[in-house]
């Protein structure tokens, strides 16, 4: 069982007030640790959707502010911040700090803003034209806010929930949010300065003496007078009751000193970061892999507050047992690499997560396995359900924290019983019927009217997307069929995996929409049609991106795409086929699809494994040669170095990933793909003792090449080694040189699904 916390922070407290006294809480340190090389700005500023957002937080915790604004060029702070409830996008109540007249009061004051610095663990902004210093620290379920007033005039607080209610006793303010219809998050809150007096704000009018507030913008103000010009602020959070919410106040924050809370939340960064260690590479080279790491911590987030979390899945609060209860976990985007990466570096958070999804899914009362867990439930996002490849690919991996039976009912059920549908969580209907029976979901013919029940008039049937999604999970299910000893079924869930094959066309060598009556839909250009985000047929990326996307059985997508040379060949005209119109035409159909090189999209999670196919068909070094330029292009140190959105994890944790020099490109397989690594050394915390060493001699933006490879002493020539290679510790020994090896590593593919069985 994991530990909640490792030290309260009420006690730690003691422990740096006097270095924080006289440090003045200076963070400078003459060697960088871990977090001094994340920058949470890098790509605040998106290529086309959605930016990340430099959040404050703990690793995996339930805390986390981003600042409040519209846009990162945007000139205005919409108040301080409390709590984000998603990891992008969504947050609860408000904070404004006022000073001068009271007729300047308003329920979320709008802020001009300058000498903005935000660390993970840390959150300092001058808002200018009202004179006011703001620093900021967080807890796991509190922060602290210390505000220093520096013009002339009483000074202010005003406490706003969007949608909820607020109540004071005339120093301390409680009260919720509606996160949505029946999820609350709670605030408790208090000062370390008695206000003269407190009241609520309506229609630009503070009404002294009421004490309590409700509705949409209810707004608390605390009046201090002239004489304040320093106030402590620290606030407890919870999804429980405002009761919950002091307590986690109580048991983290001790007193009013942000330099203590800042100082204990970069430890417990530098505790989570420093799990890798990269050397070599450059300071740039350093903050992407950081920044990435940092990334892949933003959720899930422990819901669990003294043994007992709530659960939107039932809208009911549940005792933990003494394990963690986690959620907000996109599993779409996630399942490919940062759940892999967990199993490495966090193996317990690991299976505390997946023993959550199973929670979910009995809380849910289906007993079907999550798609997109969110702190308001399941938002049954996206397509297919990958939540099965996060159980399989850690049990393969030696992790035993769950209950793999249950796990394999509920994600069988949530595969069979559930729709097929993208972003429904309806029951199986006609669509799965078909599914089953004929192996594909078919497309309507052109101009054919959608007449099935639940399939949106947004999202589309994806018919191609999942079908070959669906063919994946199955292959995760029968995987864990076989470890439980259900031959038959395991039999039955492998020949199934093998249905993408229903919708592969052998002339074009692409994966080519069907109708119901078993015919391409005709005529077909891979790169457009699908109409908006290529819906119709596939996902958000085109036809030239899922051609790919048989992750569990690339050897048999090789023989039919036409063996060895012809697959490389397509690998190559995908990086090389340009976009045919201007790029405003190009991202008004197809805008997921960013971050192009020729038809290939580094802004999306189906494509990232991709570059690392080469080493399946002989041609290993173009791997290596494509993950560098890649790594180059795409991703770095301004604020606009990710291509596309990010999704909390699920894009970083390639970078991560890639810039250490491996890759699990078959969640479920315990297998790595080698790739080019960017350090010369790293070396990966497996905890219990056991470290994974790389060694990339020579590494270095020219020598990308392997020349050869040693594991555990051994020689390695083969492109790809086994998780238990590593498990309890291994090094992986790479010479790298400028020029390609072209005969390194071509023998011997990473290993691909087992034969269709009869």
């Amino acid at each position: 069982m994991i530990k909640r916390f490792k030290t309260p922070v009420a006690f730690l407290a003691s422990i740096f007030l006097l270095a924080s006294c006289a440090s003045g809480g200076d963070m400078s340190s003459p060697q960088k640790s871990p977090v001094d090389y994340v920058n949470p700005y890098m790509g605040n500023i998106s290529h086309l959707l959605v930016p990340t957002y430099p959040t404050v937080h703990l690793p995996n915790s339930m805390l986390r502010v981003y600042p409040e604004r519209a846009d990162f060029t945007g000139d205005l702070l919409s108040g301080l911040p409390v709590i984000v409830t998603s990891h992008r996008g969504s947050s609860a109540f408000n904070l404004s700090p006022y000073q001068g007249e009271e007729s300047g009061l308003k329920p979320v004051i709008n802020y001009s803003y300058d000498q903005e610095k935000i660390y993970p663990y840390r959150y300092q902004v001058y808002l200018d034209d009202n004179n006011i210093d703001v620093d900021f620290a967080p807890s796991h379920q509190s922060a602290v806010y210390g505000i220093t007033f520096e013009g002339e005039g009483p000074a202010y607080l005003i406490f706003n929930s969007r949608n909820g209610q607020l109540k004071t006793d005339g120093k301390n303010v409680s009260g919720y949010q509606f996160v949505d219809r029946k999820t609350k998050v709670y605030l408790y809150a208090e000062t370390d300065k008695t206000p003269q007096k407190s009241g609520v704000l309506s229609d630009n009018t503070v009404k002294y003496g009421e004490t309590s507030v409700e509705g949409k913008d209810a707004a608390l103000v605390l009046s201090y007078g002239n004489d304040v010009k320093k106030l402590g602020v620290r606030y407890g959070i919870s999804f429980i009751s405002e009761e919950q919410a002091k307590k986690n106040l109580e048991r983290e924050i001790a007193a009013y000193d942000v330099d203590v809370v800042a100082k204990i939340a970069r430890n417990d960064w530098n505790d989570a970061l420093g799990k890798i260690q990269a050397q070599g590479g450059t300071e740039d080279d350093k903050v992407v892999f950081y920044t990435s790491l940092y990334r892949c911590y933003e959720r899930p987030v422990n819901l669990s507050e003294d043994g007992r979390y709530y659960s939107a899945f039932d809208g009911q609060v549940h005792e933990d047992g003494g394990r963690p209860f986690y959620t907000d976990d996109w599993i779409w985007d996630t399942y490919r690499a940062t759940h892999p990466l967990r199993i490495l570096i966090d193996n317990e958070r690991e299976s505390d997560i997946i023993n959550s999804f199973l929670l979910m899914a009995e809380q849910m009362g289906t007993n079907w396995m999550p798609t997109f867990p969110e702190v308001t439930g399941d938002s049954r996002r996206m397509n297919s359900n990958h939540a099965v490849a996060t159980v399989i690919d850690a049990w393969k991996k030696g992790l035993r924290g769950f209950d793999l039976e249950k796990a394999y009912i509920a994600s069988k059920k949530g595969i069979e019983e559930k729709t097929l549908i993208p972003w429904s969580a309806a029951p199986a209907g006609w669509l799965d019927d078909f599914y089953k029976e004929h192996g594909y979901i078919p497309a309507l013919k052109p101009g054919e009217k959608e007449t099935v029940a639940n399939v949106s008039p947004w999202e589309k049937r994806q018919p191609v997307a999942v079908t070959l999604g669906t063919a994946y999970d199955q292959w995760c299910l029968s995987q864990i069929a076989a470890e439980l000893g259900k031959t038959d079924e395991a039999k039955h869930y492998l020949r199934e995996s093998y249905n993408y094959r229903n919708l592969f066309n052998p002339d074009t060598r692409f994966f080519h929409p069907k109708d119901k009556d078993g015919k391409f839909i005709e005529p077909m250009d891979y790169r457009y049609d699908g109409g908006l985000g290529a819906r119709d047929y596939y996902d958000e990326n085109n036809g030239y991106v899922y051609r790919w996307d048989v992750q569990h059985n690339i050897g048999d997508l090789i023989s039919m795409i036409g063996g060895d040379k012809a697959f490389t060949s397509a690998l190559d005209s995908m990086f090389n086929e340009p976009l045919g119109m201007s790029k405003w035409s190009f991202y008004s159909f197809l805008p997921d699809h960013t971050g192009n090189v020729g038809m290939f999209s580094m802004a999306n999670e189906p494509s990232l494994h991709i570059p690392y196919l080469y080493n399946y068909a002989g041609q290993p070094w173009k791997t290596q040669k494509r993950i560098r330029t890649l790594l180059n292009q795409w991703f770095r140190n301004d604020v606009m170095g990710v291509p596309g959105d990010e999704d909390g994890g699920g894009m970083s944790a390639f970078v991560v990933f890639s810039q250490m020099g491996f890759y699990p490109v078959t969640p479920g397989s315990p297998t790595y793909n080698i790739g080019s690594p960017v350090f010369t050394d790293v070396k990966v915390d497996l905890g219990n003792g056991n470290t994974f060493e790389v060694k990339a001699n020579n590494a270095s933006p020219e020598n990308k090449y392997v020349q050869s490879a040693r594991l555990n002493g051994e020689v390695l020539n083969q492109p790809w080694f086994q998780h238990s290679d590593i498990a309890q510790g291994g090094l992986l020994e790479l010479e790298m040189g400028p020029k390609a090896n072209k005969t390194w590593g071509t023998k011997t593919p990473p290993p691909s699904a087992a034969p269709m069985p009869q």
